[in-house]
């Protein structure tokens, strides 16, 4: 083949000389704009596991990589006048300049034509230098891709530009670990990324929110500026040391995605394709790798069209580049809002760094390092006065109510109610997961009328029937287990008249069958949907002693706590959005306008509720939608809920809008737990693909969320309590007699 590679950075040079490798006969030329020896930055760093894929890709230059990189296994973080140190994470740091020299004599070694100073503004540009009937054009010219740019409409570019400030600085002197500094002053707190590359040098990135850089006077410093002032900052860290500059302009880190990465015989590749944040050492090992897995596709489609193999190519790559971009925006994030933070002591806030992007949980930290997980488990019990192995198993109280650990069964509706009233399989499955070992149960979403059902199937509490059926379970729930039982209340406004799940994908049910549904506005779901019927004020004064009866039923039939449904899309979660809010009264408008129905419904039911029994309220945090709620309305919306009698918010989000896009994985809602809980400083319950016990203590020893609540995990395992007590050893978790021949025992001199 005939290949141009346009960019002689990591992905262009190593893509070339694996393909040389693969078979010489192959013509590269490889067009690069800067000079030979010119870059800008310091070092980069990989990991073992990125040392071992490079070994089996091109063991000569991973050797000879290996000759000059500095290695280590520490994590360091400074904080608070404090260095917590974590090992067992094995790293290398490398010069980008001899990075690019290694590579490039061995592009050269193996018949590369290698060219600098070569501007190349578009694919025309090939021609005039005998380039244009390229088999292959490797599009990797960075992250202002001039390729990607000029067919931008093919690819579809999408740059996020995030919220911090960055200069890529050096300094000279050997760091013993990866290192991350922290230091606050008037303009705020700043944060370094640093780490050794060579015998006497180390890369010290310096990031900070843009707010932050502009009041400290940094828009606009030249480089002696910017290093004038961070050597007087970290001068501590530093001692004695100096900061060194490589065109280490201020800069804005953008995420970059492409909705296509070929285009017939072009292929988009390493920054150009995609990037990720740098805190997690990943832009040169995505680019390196993507040469190593469009390398090897090649190889597995000899002959095929040139198309297909990048067509192949991308199906293969994408998802794994999408699952690290993933993992390095949650890094990103934390960053971006590490402020939060500083109110934690020193362990946990290095926990909180090192378990960031979830990549790390409580238990992988374990095997990596031992000591320092029994720091932070020491320290939890002691900020908590308890004594337990792990997190999850510290008790939690609210009001007069404590719950036996952190774990919570999430409601989950079961759609098999008959008019409201639960039977032998809400018994059942409710009382399973309570001898299951879970703190607090929550029963599904019940309607507190008949017309505030999401089905015919689902539960309610609006009739003097329903009581006796609940208690029979509440009853259960308290004689045999430990856990508490609380029920979710709510209307299903707009989404209501539905089938069953399973009965058409849930379509609302046929005329004849179905009931009037009311919303804030007369704005339809989706394009099945009836069209709501806007409320009146009349309405709402009618929902609100509807919600508070209810609530009065729920105390009635032994519920020991009360959630209030805000989320989902249902009725009060679509007076809160101003994407489903459209009112011009002042029950519509901004935030607090689109607030006050729903405090107006959680001050009587806190009225009718006791006051030695808490109130959670669960509220859809983001729509995952354009237009949707901000940071800042989170913050606004907890601390109203709390202040009218809340004590606690169930971070959920989505469902509130049929175009929505959310952004699925891990925990992936546990970013909104966090921010209420520490930027509003409410407690929080966390939601979201919550999947294990080990996700809960990382959860909850990194001070994000309070609760951990976990619904399909608990379908799967209505157990799951009592196997992590087994796992972790804890002895104290409440078992019901009739299981206790398979308690775990407490060891002899434990």
């Amino acid at each position: 083949m005939k290949i141009v590679i346009v960019g002689g950075g990591p992905a262009g040079l190593y893509f070339g000389l694996l393909m040389k490798r693969q078979d010489p006969a192959h013509q590269v030329t490889i067009l690069e704009r800067n000079r030979a020896g010119e870059t800008f930055g310091w070092g980069v760093v990989f990991s073992d596991q990125t040392l071992g894929i490079f070994e089996q890709a091109d063991a000569p230059s991973l050797a000879t990589i290996r000759a000059h990189f500095a290695y280590w296994t520490d994590i360091d973080t400074w904080w608070k006048g404090e260095v917590v140190r974590s090992t067992g994470h094995g790293f290398c740091g490398f010069a980008r300049v001899k990075l690019l020299e290694i590579l490039e004599a061995r592009a050269v070694e193996l018949g590369c034509d290698v060219r600098h100073e070569v501007e190349l503004d578009s694919l025309d540009g090939l021609a005039a230098m005998g380039l244009g009937d390229a088999d292959l054009i490797l599009a990797a010219d960075g992250v202002n891709s001039r390729i990607r740019t000029r067919h931008a409409d093919h690819f579809g570019p999408q740059l996020d530009m995030r919220r911090c400030k960055f200069a890529w600085l050096g300094a000279n002197k050997r760091l013993e670990a990866f290192t991350f500094y922290f230091q606050e002053n008037d303009a705020g707190l700043f944060q370094v990324h640093a780490y050794p590359f060579d015998a006497d040098t180390s890369t010290f990135i310096v990031e900070c929110r843009e707010e932050v850089w502009r009041r400290a006077g940094l828009e606009g410093a030249d480089e002696a500026a910017t290093v004038a002032y961070f050597e007087a900052l970290f001068a501590t860290e530093l001692g004695g040391a100096r900061l060194l500059a490589n065109k280490s302009s201020w800069r804005t880190f953008p995420t970059i995605r492409n909705q296509r990465w070929t285009m017939g015989n072009v292929v988009l590749m390493g920054d150009a394709c995609h990037t990720a944040h740098f805190s997690i050492g990943s832009g040169t090992k995505l680019a390196m790798e993507d040469a190593i897995v469009l390398a090897t596709t090649f190889a597995k489609h000899p002959g095929a069209p040139v198309p297909e193999v990048l067509a192949a190519y991308e199906a293969e790559r994408r998802p794994e580049v999408e699952r690290l971009q993933a993992s390095a925006q949650t890094s990103l994030e934390w960053f971006e809002n590490s402020a939060r933070y500083r109110d934690l002591a020193p362990v946990p806030f290095a926990f909180s760094l090192l378990t960031r992007s979830k990549r790390i949980t409580w238990d992988e930290l374990a095997v990596r390092d031992p000591a320092l997980v029994a720091r932070v488990a020491a320290e939890w019990c002691d900020t908590h006065g308890v004594k337990t192995p792990v997190p999850v198993f510290t008790p939690y109280t609210l009001r007069g109510v404590t719950l036996a650990n952190r774990i919570v069964v999430s409601p989950m509706c079961q759609y098999s109610a008959e008019d409201g009233t639960p039977n032998e399989w809400h018994l059942v499955h409710l009382g399973s997961r309570a001898v299951g070992g879970a703190g607090l149960v929550i029963c599904e979403a019940t309607a507190v009328s008949p017309e505030g059902r999401i089905t015919p199937g689902c539960t309610g509490l609006y009739r003097p029937e329903h009581m006796p059926a609940w208690k029979r379970i509440t009853d259960f729930v308290h004689a045999h287990s430990a856990a508490k039982i609380g029920i979710q209340i709510g209307h299903a406004g707009r989404k209501a008249a539905c089938k069953l799940p399973w009965v058409d994908g849930g379509a609302p049910l046929p005329e004849a069958e179905a009931w009037e549904i009311v919303a804030p506005s007369a704005v339809p779901y989706d394009a099945r949907s009836q069209t709501p019927r806007e409320l009146t004020e009349a309405d709402m004064a009618t929902m609100i002693a509807e919600f508070a009866a209810s609530t009065r039923m729920a105390e009635a039939a032994g519920f020991d706590w009360l959630e209030v449904h805000m989320a989902h899309g249902y009725l009060l979660s679509t007076f809160v959005s101003a994407l489903t809010n459209h009112r011009e009264d002042g029950y519509g408008g901004d935030i607090h306008g689109r607030l006050r129905f729903p405090l107006e419904v959680l001050d009587a039911v806190r009225a009718a509720w006791p006051a030695h029994k808490p109130i959670s309220v669960r509220i859809s945090a983001t729509e995952w939608a354009p237009g949707g709620l901000t940071d800042a309305e989170r913050v606004v919306i907890a601390k109203a809920l709390v202040a009218h009698g809340a004590d606690i918010v169930d971070c959920s989000a989505g469902d509130v809008v049929s175009w929505q896009k959310p952004v699925y994985g891990r925990m992936f809602q546990l970013p909104f737990a966090d921010q209420i809980r520490n930027e509003a400083g409410v407690p929080t319950m966390a939601v979201g693909n919550i999947q294990n016990a080990d996700q809960c203590n990382t959860i909850l020893a990194s001070r994000k969320a309070d609760l951990c609540v976990i619904a399909r995990g608990h379908l799967a395992d209505p157990y799951l309590v009592q196997h992590a007590a087994e796992q972790y050893g804890y002895v104290d978790q409440p078992w019901p007699n009739q299981y206790l021949a398979v308690k775990p025992r407490r060891r002899k001199g434990a």
